[in-house]
């Protein structure tokens, strides 16, 4: 996996991932902390031609800088569980519903990892996963949260529900976030750019909730309906 960008190369580097290899632009002039700390954990540093990163970058805004990484570890369902019970915490789980849009996700892995969220569960189909472009859109924030792929993410709900976890929905029809209860242990499901939430997905849940909205456009973008859900279910819990 190429990581691209100086903030997710950085993030990266601070983190516990795996990296073989860095390419840094011949002419680059302000990347010399990166290439220290590179070479302070033995990481070879190659110094290319700016034209060099242009074929292996994919997104294009490469900033001087890739980094050669081992393919994106996720964990388990049951690793996000342990992880709040570790903390003495009420779990905060995000279930995604189909976000194609590597942007929409990397912009939600940023916002769940500054909320505290204990992690993030994605199908293994029909759905963005954690790529460069996730990496760099979430500045890094990916490296920091667990991400959990799921075969089934119905079949998570079912778990977490026999579980006593209450599993929200985010629904335009649902009841106003703001009269919810979302102190307990909860895990919110975003759905999909175009379509929500699917009806049966919905049908297993505890309930649905939405956002109060007082202009003319009555929808939000994904990332930026996520991002309030889980400034109300902070705010709450603080």
């Amino acid at each position: 996996m190429n990581i691209e960008g100086k903030n997710p190369v950085k993030e990266a580097l601070d983190s516990d991932k795996k990296i073989s290899k860095l390419y840094v632009s011949k002419t680059a002039h302000d990347l010399q902390p990166i290439v220290n700390a590179a070479r302070s954990a033995h990481i070879r540093v190659d110094f290319v031609d700016k034209t060099v990163l242009d074929k292996m970058s994919e997104s294009k805004r490469h900033q001087g800088v890739i980094a050669i990484a081992e393919d994106y570890a996720y964990c388990s369902v049951e690793d996000i569980l342990t992880l709040a019970k570790s903390k003495n915490e009420k779990l905060f789980m995000l279930i995604l519903d189909g976000i194609e849009d590597p942007h929409n996700l990397g912009s939600i892995l940023r916002v769940a990892e500054c909320m505290g969220a204990h992690g993030v569960v994605i199908p293994s189909r029909r759905s963005a996963s954690v790529n460069a472009t996730v990496l760099r859109t979430s500045a890094g924030a990916a490296n920091h949260i667990k991400v959990a792929m799921a075969g089934n993410i119905n079949d998570t709900i079912r778990l977490l529900t026999d579980s006593f976890i209450n599993v929200y929905a985010a629904d335009m029809n649902g009841k106003d976030i703001t009269s919810c209860r979302l102190e307990e242990d909860i895990a919110i499901v975003i759905g999909n750019e175009g379509n929500g939430v699917k009806p049966l997905t919905q049908k297993l849940c505890s309930g649905t909730l939405s956002i109060p909205q007082y202009g003319k456009v009555n929808s939000l973008n994904a990332s930026v309906a996520c991002g309030i859900i889980c400034y109300e279910t902070v705010r709450q819990r603080n």
